[in-house]
């Protein structure tokens, strides 16, 4: 394990000539070109402004730094230079370490010869696609628009969701390599304030080189990074991103990245989607129970068939018997054999549709799935009955709201087939405790995974499994021990009047 580096020297490198701050710079930047530092003469002064040219915008730099820097007649001192000048979030620094990650942020250094301190601006060129819609997370009804790469966007995004003064969004650098600028954000009066510390705690004690995406920074802060389950959710809709704030749940945004975190979750937050409150509440908890179910089917419907073919003959009713019996009458292999076959093809196919172009994709996926499914039961290869089962328990985690999630309901259908395969309904049985006692032991941000379930609490079964109408829905999540849990009053909610009255 490569052990943490230690802090740099944080002595000062001021007061120094300007020609010995350039060449101190120019060694830490290997004599690279992109370094742009001039000297200026001001009435009587010698002034230098450095920066890196591609990640400032020079405009801003001509127009709001330069001229008027240049075309007053007074004299500068640093204090001046953060009065006068006409541009915001312009800061001291006194170290080269300082200096060099101000630069790689986007910042214009201005330094006048033999001062203590140096002045910085951040003004940095954005780089940002316009808004688009959500790709991954798809919506009938509601906001379509999705987070974009540009972490001002997002945070600007989030503020439309919420317009309220109550939300922060704390600024915290991770990376020593390469820093980028995080968002941590919550409702200060009704988050959970250890839920607050423990995310600030993990963010902050970081000792990377870099956090290329948000998908990677959740690798290094989750709670258990063996898991195959998420435990933190992570999001492209600022809609949901917004929602989960105003509920208690902690978020960060992340400098170019197009996704949200949000945490902590449970379980059935990977099976909630905001479609839901923006339907009728019995049809959104249909559509929430409905994917529940089709999880269980998606986990458990192809190890079922392998154990009950291959050991289990005496519960399958007699004319079934007879069908699976005349669909398998050609196939050489054995079930377990056919289905991890079947199940690889499925995978391969959605994999290569993922990574061809979207058009092309869906046609691979729909044809190819036709084509190799009809050539395997001709060639004798596989039954018709197991391919239906296949296709029910591949149709099953797509209803998966969360890519994440429907990702690990399809990867753990291989060991439960295996298991079936070995061990018939015991090996499944055998699979299914281990797997409830892992998701028993799991935590996301220290709260329990399977919460409301274990520990029960019942007050939040109608935020999970299923949903009340929103005049009844007066509290938050009681299991997050949030400060503020009521939202409304319920009596006021419920009080309705006509306008005669």
């Amino acid at each position: 394990m490569r052990k943490a580096r230690k802090k740099s020297n944080d002595n000062s490198i001021f007061p120094t000539n300007l020609e010995d701050l350039k060449r101190q710079l120019q060694t830490k930047f290997d004599h690279n070109s992109d370094l742009n530092y001039t000297i200026y003469q001001h009435q009587n002064q010698q002034l230098a402004v450095f920066y890196v040219t591609y990640l400032i915008d020079t405009n801003k730099v001509e127009a709001s730094l330069l001229k008027p820097l240049l075309d007053s007649k007074q004299t500068w001192d640093n204090t001046k230079l953060l009065n006068q000048i006409p541009l915001s979030s312009g800061k001291k620094a006194k170290t080269m370490d300082d200096i060099l990650k101000g630069i790689l942020m986007g910042e214009v250094f201005i330094y006048i010869e033999n001062e203590k301190e140096i002045v910085s601006y951040p003004l940095k060129k954005e780089e940002k696609r316009d808004l688009s819609k959500a790709e991954t997370e798809s919506l009938v009804l509601g906001p379509q628009v999705a987070f974009t790469e540009s972490l001002a966007t997002n945070m600007n995004l989030t503020r439309k969701g919420i317009l309220s003064n109550d939300l922060v969004l704390e600024k915290i650098i991770v990376g020593e390599q390469s820093p980028k600028e995080l968002r941590l954000a919550y409702l200060k009066s009704v988050a959970n304030q250890d839920d607050i510390n423990t995310m600030r705690q993990r963010l902050v004690e970081l000792e990377v080189d870099e956090i290329e995406d948000s998908s990677v920074l959740i690798q290094l802060i989750e709670d258990s990074s063996s898991s195959i389950f998420p435990q933190f959710y992570e999001t492209e809709l600022p809609d949901r991103f917004s929602y989960s704030i105003s509920k208690g749940r902690v978020g960060v945004l992340v400098e170019n990245s197009p996704t949200g975190i949000i945490a902590p979750i449970t379980l059935f937050s990977f099976l909630e989607s905001t479609e839901d409150l923006y339907m009728r509440w019995n049809i959104g908890s249909f559509f929430r129970i409905l994917r529940f179910i089709a999880m269980v089917i998606s986990v458990l419907l192809t190890p079922m068939y392998v154990a009950v073919v291959t050991y289990h003959y005496e519960i399958i009713p007699m004319p079934l018997l007879i069908t699976l019996g005349q669909s398998r009458a050609n196939v050489p292999f054995p079930p377990i054999f056919e289905a991890m076959l079947l199940e690889l093809l499925i995978e391969l196919l959605r994999e290569a549709g993922a990574r061809l172009p979207t058009k092309v994709g869906q046609t691979m996926g729909i044809v190819g799935g036709v084509v190799v499914g009809t050539a395997a039961v001709q060639a004798g290869l596989t039954s018709n009955t197991l391919i239906i089962l296949v296709t029910l328990s591949a149709l099953a985690s797509f209803t998966a709201p969360s890519y994440l999630m429907g990702t690990t309901i399809r990867v753990l259908r291989f060991p439960m087939i295996i298991l079936g395969g070995v061990l018939g309904l015991i090996g499944i049985m055998f699979g299914i405790c281990f797997l409830i006692i892992h998701l028993l032991k799991l935590t996301s941000l220290g709260g329990p995974y399977l919460s409301p379930v274990y520990p029960f609490n019942w007050q939040d079964l109608n935020k999970t499994l299923f949903r009340l109408p929103y005049n009844m829905q007066t509290k938050r999540f009681v299991s997050f021990r949030l400060r503020d849990l009521y939202r409304f009053d319920k009596d006021k909610a419920r009080k309705k009047k006509d306008i005669d009255e």
